[in-house]
């Protein structure tokens, strides 16, 4: 068990490939988490909220940024009870489990899909990409992950292994858009093609990041668009 702040902590199994994270709560503490992360609990109360603020406006702000970005507007919130308490979280695919601790004024960017869970005074929201996420043909939406009080901790998780890459001002680095986990604040970026059509068309290689700037970029070895196109050929096909 590592130890997170509070009575809290957390321990890792099965990683890299078959990730799990339990957290150990003490009494009334709480963890939010993505809806179907949990593998098991123990001595908590589990309540579903609003990812993007509570009231009227945050449920509609909530809805519209799920309609357009495919990403949940709800996080269950696991609060342990008097005597304590533990909840099991398990990403749905196969791979590792990290985390970031966030400093106010210092977010985390998480792609859609490798938000696990964090402590309860991360606020989540989503970060438009315009029209850079409409050609990389990946999410269209970032997870902006921040904090106004103290620091907090992020869990994202990985198809596959996660590696983290420093950059440096006047450095560069490509990323496949399949490949990105997360990125810090600093990083800038714009998207791309590898070579030219017949390369995006017959090359087996589509659109890429190109990260610029001063922070972390997170990468995974695995990318789920080519395990798609792989079983593609496999799947049934409707007769006539």
């Amino acid at each position: 068990m590592c130890w997170v702040g509070g009575n809290m902590q957390e321990k890792l199994e099965f990683n890299p490939s078959y990730s799990m994270l339990t957290i150990s709560l003490g009494p009334g503490e709480a963890i939010k988490a993505e809806p179907g992360a949990m593998v098991a609990q123990s001595g908590v109360q589990m309540v579903t909220g609003m990812g993007s603020g509570g009231g009227i406006g945050g449920f509609f702000k909530s809805v519209m940024k799920a309609a357009v970005g495919g990403e949940s507007f709800f996080l269950n919130t696991f609060t342990a009870d008097p005597s304590g308490g533990w909840v099991s979280l398990a990403p749905g695919l196969p791979g590792d489990i990290a985390w970031f601790d966030i400093q106010p004024n210092q977010p985390l960017f998480i792609q859609g899909g490798s938000f696990l869970a964090s402590t309860t005074n991360v606020e989540t929201d989503t970060k438009f990409q315009g029209m850079k996420g409409l050609f990389s043909g990946e999410s269209m939406f970032f997870i902006h992950a921040t904090t106004q009080e103290g620091a907090g901790r992020v869990y994202y998780n990985s198809y596959g292994a996660v590696k983290a890459m420093q950059i440096q001002q006047g450095q560069s680095i490509t990323v496949d858009t399949g490949h990105v986990v997360a990125f810090t604040n600093g990083v800038q970026y714009t998207v791309g093609k590898v070579g030219g059509l017949k390369s995006l068309a017959f090359g087996g290689e589509g659109l890429v990041m190109h990260f610029s700037g001063e922070g972390t970029v997170w990468i995974q070895s695995r990318n789920l668009g080519s395990l798609a196109s792989q079983l593609i050929p496999f799947m049934p096909t409707s007769s006539n």
